[in-house]
Order: structure tokens, then C-alpha cells, then sequence
């Protein structure tokens, strides 16, 4: 592996797409490469220009920006692959954290890949990792899902999927939702699985609510969910009871069912979840 200097790292290169961490919170946790390279580049792309332009104003950087976000991804990525190709530079960065992860600039890091044009990331803040080692949960082994997508349904048989999982879950949820997301991890993981419920990461009320599915559903009750959420449960204990366990194969494939399945899908998943052939449950059902 070669070895780099600080001045050949932080080398502005024409034509080449700078993924930017920004802070989460606390703006001193900005890198000094992080800001030598937001003052070369040529132009940045910001989910939220406001944002972003509070930022940089706060730097004493003056930079034109170009808008970048979910809903304009598929026409402004091709626009700003053009400008790449005619050997301008450009920085992308979320509104806070590390860019392409839960964010549109996964696509355009694909879109840049398939163009033969160069990306390369500046380390930075992250608030799933954040929230992780935050945790006191086991850090060898994570699964990262960030926001469920979908109605309840879909949620609902997401989260029986991830149930299984005995890697540190870590997800991202919005204030509004928090308790509807809770309510159904609680139905699919049971009320005892742990929870780290992480909110205002690095800034002066950072809060860091340990407990159980139970006990954050009945806080949350009482109390308003305030911030946004990185949400960190604890992996299923391998010797933890299937939640199919008391119910007949007929109940087991209508539970999915009711999470939105087809017969024929519902089937399929109750037969994995208990390790025998799909005919087997096809002939359960009849019988």
C-alpha cells in the first residue's frame, strides 16, 4: 500500500467527485482536509443548500452550489457527471454526517463509477457509528438497516426478518414515527430485546436512552419524541425462542399473511422459518 503525505492527500484533482463528512452537531468536528478541500473545489452538492451554505459561511468559504437530493437525483446526477467530465472538481456533502449513506449520493457515486470517473471520501463523522460504540452492544458485528420503507405491513414483515438477526441493529428513524416504529419492533422482537435510542449526537444535549423495547415504548408514551433518532438494538441471544413457537403452521403463515404476503410467499417463509420443505406446510395447510 503507498503512502501519502498530508499535502498529497489533500491534492485538489480535476474531474474527481469528493465525498465530504460533515459534522453531525458540533462544528468543531470538521477535518482541516475537510476544509482545504471544500475551499479548491470547483463547485459543491448539497442535499440542502441552506444548510450547507450556513456551514461553509461559518468556515469563511464561498463556493457556488448545486443542488442535490432525492426527488432531483435523476435529472441533476447526469449534470453534474458533465461538469466531472469537463474536469471540474466537486464536493458532495448531506446535510450532516457522512454523504451516501441513507442519501441519493449513493446513486451518484454508482452514476461516477460507471462513467470511469474518480470518487474518493474524506473520513468523517457518522452517526450510526456514533451511535454504535455509543451503545455498550456488540460492536464485532453490526447490520446497518437505516429507515424502514414501506407501509406498516411491509414494515412489519421487515422488521420479523431483522428479529433474527443476532448482529447489533442499527436503524434511523425521524421524530414523528418513532413511536409507531418502536410499537412494531417491540411486536417483532419481543419487549425485553435492549434498545439504545440515541438523539442530539456531539451537540450540548446529547441524550443516550438505554433500555428495553418495553420500557422505551412506555417512555415514549409519556413523552415527546424531539431530534432525529439512530436507533441501536441488541442482536437476538441464540438461545432466544422463535416467535413462531406456539403457533400452528396455519397461524404461522397467516401472521404473514397479514404483513402483506402472498399464500404462495407466506408459505415459503413459514417453511424457512422452520427449516423443512415448502410441501411439507403446503400439506399442513390442507390436512
Amino acid at each position: 500500500m503507498s503512502s501519502f503525505g498530508p499535502e498529497e492527500k489533500n491534492r485538489i484533482a480535476g474531474g474527481t467527485l469528493y465525498l465530504v463528512a460533515t459534522p453531525i452537531g458540533n462544528l468543531s468536528d470538521i477535518s482541516q482536509r475537510a476544509v482545504k478541500i471544500l475551499s479548491q473545489v470547483d463547485f459543491v452538492a448539497a442535499e440542502d443548500t441552506r444548510n450547507s451554505g450556513k456551514l461553509l459561511h461559518l468556515l469563511g468559504i464561498d463556493k457556488p452550489f448545486f443542488t442535490y437530493f432525492e426527488h432531483n437525483k435523476a435529472e441533476a446526477g447526469p449534470k453534474i457527471v458533465a461538469r466531472l467530465k469537463e474536469g471540474q472538481s466537486c464536493a458532495l456533502v448531506t446535510d450532516a454526517g457522512t454523504p451516501a449513506i441513507s442519501d441519493p449520493g449513493a446513486d451518484l457515486v454508482r452514476l461516477c463509477i460507471e462513467e470511469n470517473i474518480p470518487v474518493t471520501a474524506l473520513p468523517g463523522c457518522c452517526a450510526a457509528i456514533n451511535a454504535l460504540i455509543l451503545s455498550g452492544f456488540d460492536t464485532r458485528r453490526f447490520y446497518f438497516e437505516g429507515f424502514l420503507e414501506g407501509n406498516e405491513n411491509a414494515k412489519r414483515a421487515r422488521l420479523e426478518e431483522l428479529a433474527r438477526l443476532t448482529a447489533t441493529l442499527i436503524l434511523y428513524e425521524a421524530p414523528h414515527r418513532l413511536r409507531e416504529t418502536l410499537a412494531l419492533m417491540r411486536e417483532a422482537f419481543g419487549g425485553a430485546r435492549k434498545i439504545a435510542l440515541c438523539r442530539e449526537m456531539t451537540k450540548l444535549n446529547e441524550d443516550i436512552f438505554r433500555t428495553d423495547l418495553d420500557g422505551a415504548v412506555a417512555y415514549y408514551e409519556q413523552n415527546d419524541p424531539r431530534g432525529e433518532y439512530v436507533l441501536v438494538v441488541e442482536g437476538k441471544k441464540k438461545d432466544d425462542r422463535p416467535f413462531f413457537e406456539n403457533m400452528t403452521v396455519k397461524e404461522h403463515v397467516a401472521f404473514y399473511e397479514k404483513a402483506g404476503m402472498s399464500r404462495m410467499d407466506a408459505m415459503k417463509a413459514a417453511a424457512k422459518d422452520r427449516g423443512v420443505g415448502k410441501g411439507q406446510i403446503y400439506r399442513e395447510m390442507i390436512d
